[in-house]
Protein backbone atom coordinates (compact mmCIF):
# COMPACT_ATOMS: atom_id res chain seq x y z
CA UNK A 1 0.00 0.00 0.00
CA UNK A 2 2.93 2.26 0.27
CA UNK A 3 3.98 1.60 -3.35
CA UNK A 4 0.51 2.13 -4.13
CA UNK A 5 0.47 5.83 -2.51
CA UNK A 6 3.63 6.56 -4.02
CA UNK A 7 2.10 6.13 -7.21
CA UNK A 8 -1.28 8.21 -6.59
CA UNK A 9 1.21 10.96 -5.45
CA UNK A 10 3.28 11.22 -8.26
CA UNK A 11 0.17 11.04 -10.35
CA UNK A 12 -1.08 13.65 -8.72
CA UNK A 13 1.47 15.80 -9.65
CA UNK A 14 1.10 15.06 -13.62
CA UNK A 15 -2.50 15.43 -13.49
CA UNK A 16 -4.34 18.14 -15.55
CA UNK A 17 -7.21 20.94 -14.90
CA UNK A 18 -10.70 19.52 -13.96
CA UNK A 19 -12.80 17.91 -16.29
CA UNK A 20 -16.93 18.33 -16.55
CA UNK A 21 -19.59 16.66 -14.18
CA UNK A 22 -20.75 14.50 -16.76
CA UNK A 23 -18.90 11.99 -18.76
CA UNK A 24 -20.49 11.72 -22.02
CA UNK A 25 -20.09 8.72 -24.22
CA UNK A 26 -20.87 10.24 -27.59
CA UNK A 27 -24.04 8.35 -28.72
CA UNK A 28 -26.53 10.83 -28.47
CA UNK A 29 -29.57 8.86 -27.47
CA UNK A 30 -27.52 6.92 -24.88
CA UNK A 31 -26.31 10.37 -23.52
CA UNK A 32 -29.87 11.84 -23.32
CA UNK A 33 -31.29 8.97 -21.29
CA UNK A 34 -28.35 9.37 -19.11
CA UNK A 35 -29.15 13.35 -18.49
CA UNK A 36 -26.02 14.54 -20.76
CA UNK A 37 -23.24 11.20 -19.44
CA UNK A 38 -22.88 9.77 -16.67
CA UNK A 39 -21.98 11.40 -13.53
CA UNK A 40 -18.18 11.70 -12.80
CA UNK A 41 -18.64 11.54 -9.37
CA UNK A 42 -19.60 8.46 -8.51
CA UNK A 43 -19.69 4.59 -8.59
CA UNK A 44 -21.13 2.33 -11.75
CA UNK A 45 -21.01 -1.31 -12.29
CA UNK A 46 -20.32 -2.99 -15.90
CA UNK A 47 -21.28 -6.43 -15.92
CA UNK A 48 -20.31 -9.51 -18.52
CA UNK A 49 -23.58 -11.24 -19.17
CA UNK A 50 -21.45 -14.13 -19.60
CA UNK A 51 -17.84 -15.02 -18.58
CA UNK A 52 -17.23 -15.45 -22.37
CA UNK A 53 -18.26 -11.81 -22.39
CA UNK A 54 -15.63 -10.83 -19.85
CA UNK A 55 -13.32 -9.36 -22.81
CA UNK A 56 -16.70 -6.52 -24.09
CA UNK A 57 -17.45 -5.96 -20.56
CA UNK A 58 -13.93 -5.11 -20.41
CA UNK A 59 -13.68 -3.21 -23.14
CA UNK A 60 -16.59 -1.04 -22.65
CA UNK A 61 -15.36 0.02 -19.17
CA UNK A 62 -12.06 0.78 -20.62
CA UNK A 63 -13.92 2.68 -23.37
CA UNK A 64 -15.32 4.87 -20.54
CA UNK A 65 -12.61 5.12 -18.76
CA UNK A 66 -10.49 6.84 -21.81
CA UNK A 67 -13.86 9.09 -22.04
CA UNK A 68 -13.61 10.11 -18.04
CA UNK A 69 -9.94 10.45 -18.70
CA UNK A 70 -10.18 13.40 -21.35
CA UNK A 71 -8.84 16.77 -20.56
CA UNK A 72 -10.73 20.03 -22.15
CA UNK A 73 -12.40 17.45 -25.06
CA UNK A 74 -9.30 16.40 -25.74
CA UNK A 75 -7.71 13.26 -25.04
CA UNK A 76 -5.38 14.05 -21.83
CA UNK A 77 -2.59 12.29 -19.59
CA UNK A 78 -4.81 11.37 -16.84
CA UNK A 79 -3.84 8.17 -15.59
CA UNK A 80 -6.17 5.29 -15.24
CA UNK A 81 -5.76 3.15 -12.32
CA UNK A 82 -6.80 -0.47 -12.87
CA UNK A 83 -6.86 -2.96 -9.55
CA UNK A 84 -7.24 -6.49 -11.22
CA UNK A 85 -7.50 -9.79 -9.45
CA UNK A 86 -4.80 -12.76 -10.29
CA UNK A 87 -7.65 -14.96 -11.00
CA UNK A 88 -8.84 -12.58 -13.51
CA UNK A 89 -5.55 -13.08 -15.66
CA UNK A 90 -5.69 -16.78 -14.90
CA UNK A 91 -8.88 -17.20 -16.23
CA UNK A 92 -8.65 -14.86 -19.53
CA UNK A 93 -5.07 -14.14 -20.08
CA UNK A 94 -3.38 -11.22 -19.03
CA UNK A 95 -3.47 -7.23 -20.25
CA UNK A 96 -1.60 -7.19 -23.23
CA UNK A 97 -0.08 -3.57 -24.22
CA UNK A 98 0.27 -3.50 -27.67
CA UNK A 99 -3.90 -4.47 -27.60
CA UNK A 100 -4.32 -1.48 -24.87
CA UNK A 101 -2.43 1.09 -27.39
CA UNK A 102 -4.38 -0.46 -30.07
CA UNK A 103 -7.77 0.45 -28.15
CA UNK A 104 -6.58 3.85 -27.63
CA UNK A 105 -4.89 3.66 -24.44
CA UNK A 106 -1.07 4.58 -23.88
CA UNK A 107 -0.04 2.15 -21.28
CA UNK A 108 2.07 4.61 -20.36
CA UNK A 109 -1.07 6.62 -18.76
CA UNK A 110 -1.82 3.06 -17.33
CA UNK A 111 -1.96 2.34 -13.31
CA UNK A 112 -1.87 -1.55 -12.95
CA UNK A 113 -2.05 -3.02 -9.59
CA UNK A 114 -2.48 -6.80 -8.99
CA UNK A 115 -3.79 -8.53 -6.07
CA UNK A 116 -4.43 -12.46 -5.20
CA UNK A 117 -7.70 -12.14 -4.03
CA UNK A 118 -10.82 -9.62 -4.27
CA UNK A 119 -10.46 -8.08 -0.73
CA UNK A 120 -6.57 -6.64 -1.92
CA UNK A 121 -8.61 -5.31 -5.16
CA UNK A 122 -11.20 -3.64 -2.99
CA UNK A 123 -8.85 -2.43 -0.93
CA UNK A 124 -6.71 -1.22 -3.94
CA UNK A 125 -9.27 0.78 -5.54
CA UNK A 126 -10.78 2.03 -2.64
CA UNK A 127 -7.01 3.96 -1.83
CA UNK A 128 -7.03 4.92 -5.31
CA UNK A 129 -11.17 6.13 -5.47
CA UNK A 130 -9.90 9.22 -2.86
CA UNK A 131 -7.28 10.27 -5.35
CA UNK A 132 -8.95 13.64 -7.65
CA UNK A 133 -5.88 13.27 -10.34
CA UNK A 134 -6.67 9.93 -11.70
CA UNK A 135 -8.89 9.77 -14.86
CA UNK A 136 -10.78 6.87 -13.48
CA UNK A 137 -10.45 4.16 -11.12
CA UNK A 138 -11.74 0.39 -12.75
CA UNK A 139 -11.53 -2.11 -9.79
CA UNK A 140 -12.23 -5.97 -11.38
CA UNK A 141 -12.24 -8.68 -9.00
CA UNK A 142 -13.08 -12.25 -9.76
CA UNK A 143 -16.99 -13.86 -8.96
CA UNK A 144 -18.70 -12.04 -5.75
CA UNK A 145 -15.52 -11.46 -3.09
CA UNK A 146 -16.95 -11.78 0.76
CA UNK A 147 -15.67 -8.43 1.61
CA UNK A 148 -17.86 -6.87 -0.87
CA UNK A 149 -21.47 -5.97 0.19
CA UNK A 150 -23.93 -2.98 0.30
CA UNK A 151 -21.58 -1.29 2.95
CA UNK A 152 -18.13 -1.43 0.77
CA UNK A 153 -19.85 -0.52 -2.73
CA UNK A 154 -21.14 2.65 -0.36
CA UNK A 155 -17.61 3.48 0.28
CA UNK A 156 -16.74 3.63 -2.77
CA UNK A 157 -19.15 5.74 -3.96
CA UNK A 158 -18.46 7.94 -1.26
CA UNK A 159 -14.97 8.09 -2.42
CA UNK A 160 -15.92 8.91 -5.72
CA UNK A 161 -17.70 11.78 -4.21
CA UNK A 162 -15.67 13.37 -2.92
CA UNK A 163 -12.50 13.30 -5.23
CA UNK A 164 -14.53 13.43 -8.30
CA UNK A 165 -13.08 10.82 -10.14
CA UNK A 166 -15.33 7.87 -11.30
CA UNK A 167 -14.89 3.99 -9.70
CA UNK A 168 -16.20 1.43 -12.45
CA UNK A 169 -16.14 -1.93 -10.70
CA UNK A 170 -16.54 -4.68 -13.49
CA UNK A 171 -18.27 -7.47 -12.52
CA UNK A 172 -17.51 -10.84 -14.12
CA UNK A 173 -19.20 -14.52 -12.74
CA UNK A 174 -20.88 -12.60 -10.12
CA UNK A 175 -24.59 -12.11 -9.42
CA UNK A 176 -26.35 -8.77 -9.43
CA UNK A 177 -26.88 -7.30 -5.76
CA UNK A 178 -27.59 -4.33 -4.46
CA UNK A 179 -25.22 -1.60 -4.19
CA UNK A 180 -24.37 1.95 -4.40
CA UNK A 181 -23.55 2.04 -7.76
CA UNK A 182 -25.39 4.93 -9.66
CA UNK A 183 -25.64 3.03 -13.03
CA UNK A 184 -25.69 -0.79 -13.72
CA UNK A 185 -24.88 -2.32 -16.79
CA UNK A 186 -25.16 -5.51 -18.65
CA UNK A 187 -22.51 -5.97 -21.31
CA UNK A 188 -22.47 -8.55 -24.68
CA UNK A 189 -20.15 -9.23 -27.44
CA UNK A 190 -21.38 -8.10 -30.95
CA UNK A 191 -19.47 -9.40 -33.87
CA UNK A 192 -17.42 -6.30 -35.51
CA UNK A 193 -17.53 -5.51 -39.06
CA UNK A 194 -14.80 -6.57 -40.79
CA UNK A 195 -12.42 -3.38 -42.77
CA UNK A 196 -10.84 -3.16 -45.80
CA UNK A 197 -9.38 -6.19 -47.04
CA UNK A 198 -10.94 -8.02 -44.33
CA UNK A 199 -8.97 -6.60 -41.80
CA UNK A 200 -10.57 -6.99 -38.09
CA UNK A 201 -13.34 -4.57 -37.35
CA UNK A 202 -13.83 -2.01 -34.02
CA UNK A 203 -14.77 -3.33 -31.02
CA UNK A 204 -18.83 -3.47 -30.91
CA UNK A 205 -21.19 -3.80 -28.08
CA UNK A 206 -24.63 -4.68 -26.79
CA UNK A 207 -25.48 -2.86 -24.08
CA UNK A 208 -28.57 -2.85 -21.58
CA UNK A 209 -28.61 -0.08 -18.76
CA UNK A 210 -30.32 -2.29 -15.69
CA UNK A 211 -30.04 0.36 -13.43
CA UNK A 212 -30.10 4.02 -13.01
CA UNK A 213 -30.41 6.38 -10.15
CA UNK A 214 -33.11 8.46 -9.91
CA UNK A 215 -33.59 7.88 -14.18
CA UNK A 216 -34.40 5.55 -16.79
CA UNK A 217 -33.50 2.24 -17.11
CA UNK A 218 -34.12 -0.78 -19.01
CA UNK A 219 -32.62 0.19 -22.38
CA UNK A 220 -30.46 -1.33 -24.70
CA UNK A 221 -28.14 0.04 -27.62
CA UNK A 222 -25.93 -1.89 -30.15
CA UNK A 223 -22.63 0.79 -30.28
CA UNK A 224 -19.06 0.56 -31.40
CA UNK A 225 -16.02 2.26 -30.45
CA UNK A 226 -14.19 4.74 -32.13
CA UNK A 227 -10.64 4.75 -31.05
CA UNK A 228 -9.06 7.74 -33.30
CA UNK A 229 -12.19 9.57 -31.83
CA UNK A 230 -12.19 8.07 -28.39
CA UNK A 231 -16.13 7.55 -28.49
CA UNK A 232 -18.72 5.69 -28.75
CA UNK A 233 -21.03 5.46 -31.92
CA UNK A 234 -24.47 3.83 -32.55
CA UNK A 235 -24.40 0.63 -34.46
CA UNK A 236 -27.53 0.35 -36.52
CA UNK A 237 -27.23 -3.45 -38.28
CA UNK A 238 -30.36 -2.39 -40.78
CA UNK A 239 -27.71 0.68 -42.46
CA UNK A 240 -26.91 -1.10 -45.47
CA UNK A 241 -24.39 1.52 -46.52
CA UNK A 242 -23.26 1.07 -42.91
CA UNK A 243 -22.04 -2.85 -43.92
CA UNK A 244 -20.54 -1.84 -46.78
CA UNK A 245 -18.17 1.62 -46.79
CA UNK A 246 -15.61 -0.67 -45.39
CA UNK A 247 -15.76 -3.75 -47.48
CA UNK A 248 -12.76 -4.30 -50.04
CA UNK A 249 -13.61 -4.23 -54.01
CA UNK A 250 -13.54 -7.57 -55.84
CA UNK A 251 -10.11 -8.59 -56.60
CA UNK A 252 -10.90 -9.62 -60.47
CA UNK A 253 -14.46 -9.42 -62.42
CA UNK A 254 -16.95 -12.38 -61.76
CA UNK A 255 -19.43 -14.28 -63.86
CA UNK A 256 -23.09 -13.09 -62.89
CA UNK A 257 -25.66 -15.98 -62.07
CA UNK A 258 -29.11 -15.82 -62.71
CA UNK A 259 -31.63 -16.12 -59.77
CA UNK A 260 -31.83 -20.20 -60.49
CA UNK A 261 -27.91 -20.92 -60.04
CA UNK A 262 -27.46 -20.59 -63.98
CA UNK A 263 -24.72 -18.75 -65.95
CA UNK A 264 -26.33 -16.29 -67.98
CA UNK A 265 -24.49 -15.83 -71.33
CA UNK A 266 -26.35 -13.47 -74.08
CA UNK A 267 -29.87 -14.95 -72.90
CA UNK A 268 -29.00 -19.08 -73.11
CA UNK A 269 -28.36 -21.31 -70.57
CA UNK A 270 -24.69 -23.32 -70.79
CA UNK A 271 -23.32 -26.19 -69.13
CA UNK A 272 -21.80 -24.18 -66.34
CA UNK A 273 -23.84 -24.43 -63.06
CA UNK A 274 -22.93 -23.05 -59.45
CA UNK A 275 -21.49 -25.39 -57.20
CA UNK A 276 -23.09 -25.60 -53.26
Amino acid sequence: MSDLRRSLAEAARRSGTAAADRIGLGVPGLDEILNGGLVRAALHEVYAAEVADLAAATGFALGLALRAGQVEEKTGDRTIFWARQDFVDAESGRLHAPGLNEFGLDPARLLLVRARDGEGVLRAGAEAARCPALGAVLIEPWGEPRPFDLTASRRLALAAEASGVPVLLLRVAAAEVPSAARTRWQVRALASRALEANAPGTPAFALRLQRQRGGAAEREWRVEWDRDRHCFAERNLFDRSARTDHVAPLSRPLVPLSGDGQVAADGRDSEFRRAG
